[in-house]
């Protein structure tokens, strides 16, 4: 059996091997990090009503963080404290267990819906260099029946994650309808266009206490492919980064607070709007780290591409339609590249025509 990061973090060596460590032009510089004291804190219990003029407070806040960062925290997000320990708890308990437990879940094949795995990038000249973290990754749903696709140990594991879901759904509802508010469309816009059946998943992202940050990393630099997560941090540990005017921002934890980051599809169908930002996880030599990430994402067969309303002489379409389902495809032929929306982007001659010919049809 393959060793992974934590496994290997059990009885570390006090070097990292050449399997973890990146090139020299890859390794994350630490010292040139800033300090995330303007990353977007919003209130979701800001005054949201609409005074007839303009949009309220609220969504002006989100549209502002969406143009800008692609990225900022909530707070007074409804979902209880209690609760969000529970998980963190659970979450924990399982990369606790002993290594041959959860062995059983180890897979590289990313069509199965429960798994653990190590994301790794590929280099020329190097081959696959495996990121020091280990990712549990399984379904959810606010409604329907997914805990008997999870594991019965930890004990509770089950219990925690469906009344998690219930919640964190109610939550997905109102962020779709304020992102959707904040391009101007419909509060339910959104929703409807990532479809009715979105593809929900999970991950929680554990990092070990590393022998030397400066070689490796706990996950690469990289754009979620879906439409929008909600990420759960455990306070007092920070490793989360974000880049913003090319420079990289740490986002640390903020008590009771969720970070919400737009996705690509997010950007697409906002006709580049509202921003997909690259982000990455950094480790360090104290202290474990733990994420929990939610993804709402459209299913492999939803047709993606801006909206409509979103385009005009001004705003010509910046990328082609395209499925899900082929989204996905270009990614995995990439293997983990940094950019798969650049594979969908129109040639601004064909944004010109497109704009040309609807005012035609018009």
């Amino acid at each position: 059996m393959e060793m992974t990061p934590y496994q290997l973090a059990n009885n570390t060596p006090l070097t990292l091997t050449p399997k973890f460590t990146l090139p020299k032009a890859e390794r994350p510089n630490l010292s040139e990090v800033l300090p995330s004291d303007s990353i977007p804190i919003i209130d979701l219990n800001d005054h949201d009503i609409d005074d007839g003029q303009g949009p309220s407070p609220l969504v002006s806040k989100i549209s502002q963080a969406c143009e800008e960062y692609g990225f900022f925290h909530i707070i007074n997000h409804g979902v209880p404290k209690e609760l969000c320990q529970k998980v963190l708890v659970v979450a924990s308990e399982f990369f606790q267990l002993p290594p041959e437990e959860r062995a059983q879940y180890l897979s590289k094949d990313h069509r199965k819906q429960v798994k653990v795995f190590s994301y790794y990038r590929k280099y020329e000249g190097i081959g696959k260099v495996t990121m020091w973290s280990e990712t549990f990754s399984h379904p959810w749903h606010p409604t329907e029946d997914f805990t008997h696709l999870l594991p019965t140990n930890p004990p509770q594991y089950r219990e925690v994650f469906a009344e998690y879901a219930r919640a964190i759904g109610v939550l997905f509802d109102r962020l779709l309808s304020l992102i959707s508010r904040g391009l101007g469309l419909d509060e339910d816009c959104l929703k409807r266009r990532i479809g009715e059946k979105p593809g929900l998943n999970t991950q929680a992202n554990y990092y070990p206490v590393c022998p030397d940050p400066e070689l490796t990393m706990g996950l690469p630099d990289h754009n979620d492919l879906g439409s929008i997560t909600v990420l759960l941090q455990v306070e007092g540990v920070t490793g989360l980064q974000v880049i913003k005017d090319g420079k990289w921002l740490t986002v640390d934890p903020v008590p009771d607070a969720f970070v919400i980051n737009l996705a690509d599809q997010t950007q697409v169908l906002s006709n580049g709007k509202f921003k997909s930002v690259r982000h990455r996880a950094v480790t360090n030599k104290l202290l474990p780290r733990l994420s929990l990430g939610m993804f709402y994402n459209p299913n492999y067969d939803t047709v993606i591409g801006p909206i409509e309303d979103l385009i005009d002489e001004k705003h010509p379409p910046k990328y082609r339609k395209y499925s899900f389902k082929e989204y996905m495809e270009e990614f995995y032929r990439q293997e983990g590249k940094r950019r798969v929306i650049e594979a969908f982007e129109l040639p601004r001659t064909l944004r010109t025509c497109f704009c040309f010919l609807k005012n035609k049809i018009k």
